[in-house]
């Protein structure tokens, strides 16, 4: 049960708005709500933990303090979601590669080799065959199809990073989306994913740490995506070449393939893996948050924009230079913070026709969960959500002159955010780096597979620019760590609060629309495409 008793923080926040309707002031109080929600005594918001509940505490005071209404469950601002839970014991698992020739070579759990806890429960023991299915994309309707000719039954199915150049990135990103479930009617035994040296994202030794950490999936089976007993692991990109001895192509080879977005081929290994898990499941439960402003006209008012974010983080993990708090303050505290700031511009302005939601998830680091539970089963009439806005890490550390606004080609909230960036003076830029697949990597997916248009919003860095190198240095050296905290240098509150504005310009746009927004008819993710 969440307790509103976070007096002292609340009265610390309040202070901080004193001119809370002035750009100073609305940044300071930005500012103000990250430090709370990624202090020591939140211990990294890991969803269903206690440090989670006090944050959700503090944001449901805040709620209040906007007079928001309530519009959870049994009108409270909570959605309970229930969730199992997964350890694997990285070091007690083991994996061995059986060669043609009968030669065995052994992966070590934890170092070599990462059995993923999300998605559903892995089996206790794996064997089969290994076979080469190159980027792993599925998507016969453009004509490209990586699984076609390719015997995946009863298989490991092994794939690396990247795509083709001439695919667009969203219908990669789509089909990456779908793999698990593509392969699990394809009847495969599992999936090992291989990044590129060139195309890491976090490095391997912070991946280690990482995945010690319990993983979650919905406890209704009905919302899983993944089905039981499918193994999904990676390997360490410097021990991927011993996947590929003895085959036609190395793993240097294919790697270079793959950073060129050029064809890679496809094909049955000659060896295969076999092993044990050793994993431990449990059982939790955690809170979306839904607030709601009523909107004003009497027939609108009836359907909802919403403008999300993600409440949860890692929690508490192993420790980096000390600290094993994974803080998380950009992400995503920032986004949280956004979410309060937007909801107390819209609420002190002329009531937008429609009524907006103002929703923070749950479980978005196990695998966008709570954003999925809320798609599937939301507190509002299924069918009344027009639009979702997220902002999942938009990263102000540098001024706003660009924006990022993810799946602006796929519906018509692309040209509301085209129109009002040309009246904010901001330029939307593609996104430069598409393989990073983050739009389906952020809760606004949740809504997108559930027929609602979306938009994800960052601020823009053109890939070669300083920003770009800011950005980069960002993901490698703070990205889930600890070193995502309130002590990080760089970021920019006032830069901030530009983009809320921006964002809370397109609900308002959205809101009194009388038309509700559609997908385009070249979205790979319109519904029946």
């Amino acid at each position: 049960m969440i307790r509103a008793s976070l007096l002292a923080l609340t009265l610390t926040a309040l202070a901080a708005s004193a001119n809370a309707d002035t750009s100073t002031g609305r940044a300071q109080r930005w500012w103000e709500d990250i430090r709370i929600l990624a202090s020591n005594p939140m211990q990294g918001r890991l969803t269903g933990s206690p440090g989670y509940n006090r944050a959700a505490a503090f944001v449901i005071e805040r709620f209040q303090g906007e007079d928001l209404i309530p519009a959870g469950d049994r009108h409270t601002f909570l959605q309970p979601v229930a969730f199992e839970t997964q350890t694997i014991d990285q070091r007690a698992s083991r994996a061995v590669l059986l060669a043609a020739d009968g030669t065995q070579t052994p992966l070590q759990g934890g170092t070599d080799m990462l059995i993923s806890a999300g998605g559903a429960p892995r089996a206790p023991r794996f064997d089969a065959p290994l076979v080469f299915a190159g980027y792993g994309l599925h998507l016969p309707r453009l004509g490209y199809d990586d699984f076609n000719g390719l015997d995946v039954r009863g298989k490991i199915v092994v794939v690396i990073s990247g795509g083709p150049a001439n695919l667009p990135g969203p219908a990669k990103a789509a089909a990456r989306s779908e793999r698990l479930a593509y392969l699990a009617k394809a009847g495969a035994a599992g999936l090992i994913t291989l990044t590129t040296p060139a195309q890491v994202e976090i490095p391997w030794t912070r991946l280690k740490l990482l995945a010690s950490q319990t993983g979650m999936f919905l406890a209704d089976p009905k919302l899983r995506d993944t089905p039981d007993g499918l193994l999904v692991a990676s390997i360490d990109p410097a021990r991927a070449g011993l996947l590929f001895q003895g085959e036609s192509h190395s793993f240097d080879q294919l790697a270079a393939l793959a950073d060129a977005s050029a064809a890679v081929p496809t094909f049955a290994m000659r060896s295969r893996l076999q092993g044990e898990t050793a994993r431990t499941l449990g059982h939790v439960s955690s809170p979306n948050l839904v607030a709601k402003l009523e909107g004003s006209d009497p027939v609108l008012k009836s359907q909802y924009v919403v403008v999300s974010a993600h409440l949860d983080h890692l929690g508490v993990g192993e420790p980096i230079k000390g600290d094993p708090i994974y803080h998380g303050a950009m992400d995503d505290a920032s986004g949280v913070a956004s979410v309060l700031d937007i909801a107390h511009a819209l609420s002190r302005g002329p009531r937008p026709k429609r009524s907006i939601l103002f929703v923070l998830f749950t479980g978005e680091e196990k695998g966008l969960l709570g954003s999925h539970f809320f798609a599937q089963r939301p507190t509002v009439p299924k069918g009344s959500i027009v639009a979702d806005l997220n902002m999942d890490m938009p990263l102000p550390l540098w001024p706003l002159h660009t924006v990022i606004v993810q799946g602006d080609q796929e519906s018509t909230l692309g040209a509301v955010a085209q129109t009002v960036s040309i009246e904010q003076t901001l330029v939307i830029l593609p996104d430069p780096v598409p393989d990073r697949n983050s739009f389906t990597r952020t809760d606004q997916f949740s809504f997108v597979r559930a027929g609602v248009p979306a938009l994800a919003f960052k601020f823009g860095f053109p890939k070669g620019s300083r920003e770009f190198e800011i950005e980069h240095a960002w993901r490698a050296t703070r990205y889930h760590s600890p070193l995502d905290n309130i002590d990080q240098p760089g970021v920019m509150p006032a830069e901030a609060i530009k983009l809320d504005d921006y964002i809370g310009a397109i609900a308002v746009r959205v809101a009194n629309d009388p038309t509700r927004p559609d997908w385009l008819a070249s979205s790979v993710f319109k519904p029946g495409s």
